[in-house]
This record gives structure tokens, sequence and C-alpha cells, in this order.
């Protein structure tokens, strides 16, 4: 099963669901941004869009398919944009795309994509339904 979109030559019409500007205390010594640093903010745009389809607290279990396509430079805005690709009972699959543009440039390259799954818990962490969609 392809829970990916289909791909993309240009990021997508949305607003991402964060946008950060990289900074030298997440690169290494060569000035390229740790991978990470970047998986952590995929993490959390995934997060924060699983949060909103789960209406409550959720966590990451899983992380598949990760693609590097190119480096992440200090200066550099990122902006990660998120989709719902699959829901379940508990869980969602959800599809994260990392984009990069040079501060001062227009044009944006696609640095990374994965797909992240998420479980909806309840007050004592463990797993409960998901909210039918609106």
């Amino acid at each position: 099963m392809n829970d990916y979109p289909p791909e993309r030559l240009s990021p997508p019409q949305e607003a991402p669901t964060i946008r950060v500007v990289a900074m030298p205390g997440d690169a290494n010594p060569a000035g390229d941004i740790f991978g990470g640093w970047i998986m952590s903010q995929m993490d959390l745009a995934a997060g924060s869009r699983a949060a909103q389809r789960a209406k409550g607290r959720c966590v990451t279990i899983a992380v598949e398919r990760l693609t590097f396509h190119e480096p992440v430079l200090i200066g550099d805005e990122v902006s990660i944009y998120t989709q719902v690709t699959k829901s379940g009972r508990t869980s969602m699959t959800i599809h994260v795309e990392t984009w990069r543009r040079e501060r001062h440039e227009t044009q944006s390259f696609k640095v990374t994509q994965g797909l992240f799954t998420f479980v909806a818990i309840n007050d004592e962490r463990r797993p409960r339904p998901l909210p039918a969609e609106a």
C-alpha cells in the first residue's frame, strides 16, 4: 500500500504546519544541519497534525521511509507540510514533507519526506479510539 501522495515538484499550496530557520547550533562542523534535527522538526509538525485529527494527545509509534534528498544549510528557512493519509481505529499515518529555501531566494527544494505513525492515547496513556472525521 502506498501512503505517499503523488510526488511534487514544488511545495504544497497550503501553509506549512511549521516553519523554522536552521541555526548554527543545529549544524554539524561542516555547516550542514543535522538529520536528527530535521527529523525532530518533522515529528513536531506531524504531532501537531495528529493532535488536531485525534482532538487530543497522541504519541509517535513509528517512522518509516525517511529519505533525505539534499542538505539543509545554516540560515535556510525550513517548511514542513503534513497530511493525514490513513486513519485506523486508534492510529493514523501522516505523510510529512520538508522543504528548504535559502533565506533571500524564492525557490524551494524538497529536503526529505517520510511517514509518521501516531496513536491517540487517553489520560492513562492507553490507546483510545480516534473521533469520527468531520
